[in-house]
C-alpha cells in the first residue's frame, strides 16, 4: 500500500502502518505546488522542484511560468518560485515568470503592464530589494505606468525603459 501511495505524483510521502490495537493507518503528505508551468506541457512545480501534474479538482493560486522550461531543469524555476512564495510583496504582485532561452527571467506584475527583467538569479535578494524600493517610489509618484520595462540585472540600479507614446 505504501509503495502504491508513494507512486502517486500528488503525494510527497506516505507511510502505512498497523497500530498496537490493529488499526491500519495511512499518513499521507500531499505535494504543495509553488508554480504552474505552461510551456510544451502544463504542470505544477512542487516545493522540491519536481514535476506535479495538474489536478482536475483543484487550481493553485501560484505564478504562471512560461518560456524555455524543461521538466528536468526546474532548479532555477523552483528557487525563484520559492522566493515569490516566501515574500509578501512578490506573492501579492507577481503573476507570471518567463524563463528566457539564456536562463534569465522576466516577471509580470498584477497591476502594471511593464516587464521586470530580473536577469539571472545571482544577487536575487538585492535585485528584489531594488524592485521594492523602485516600486514604492513609483507608486508614490504615480509614474509606474510610464514604463514598458524595468531592468534589475545591473548592480545597484534599476534601468527603466519608458513607453513609446505614439502621439496619443
Amino acid at each position: 500500500l505504501e509503495t502504491a501511495l508513494n507512486s502517486n505524483p500528488m503525494i510527497a510521502e506516505a507511510q502505512v502502518f498497523i497500530t498496537i490495537d490493529g488499526t491500519l493507518t495511512a499518513e499521507v503528505k500531499q505535494k504543495k505546488p509553488i508554480a504552474r508551468v505552461s510551456a510544451d506541457a502544463s504542470y505544477y512545480v512542487d516545493e522540491q522542484g519536481t514535476y506535479m501534474p495538474l489536478s482536475t479538482n483543484f487550481t493553485a493560486r501560484v505564478p504562471l511560468v512560461t518560456g524555455d522550461v524543461k521538466k528536468n531543469e526546474l532548479k532555477n524555476v523552483c528557487e525563484l518560485a520559492k522566493k515569490i512564495q516566501s515574500d509578501e510583496f512578490l506573492k501579492t504582485h507577481v503573476v507570471q515568470v518567463h524563463q528566457n532561452e539564456n536562463k534569465t527571467f522576466d516577471l509580470k506584475l498584477r497591476q502594471h503592464d511593464f516587464t521586470v527583467h530580473l536577469g539571472t538569479l545571482n544577487q536575487l535578494e538585492k535585485k528584489i530589494n531594488n524592485l521594492k524600493v523602485f516600486y514604492q517610489k513609483g507608486l508614490k509618484d504615480k509614474t509606474l505606468d510610464n514604463y514598458s520595462m524595468l531592468n534589475l540585472r545591473f548592480d545597484n540600479q534599476v534601468v527603466c525603459t519608458k513607453k513609446v507614446n505614439n502621439g496619443n
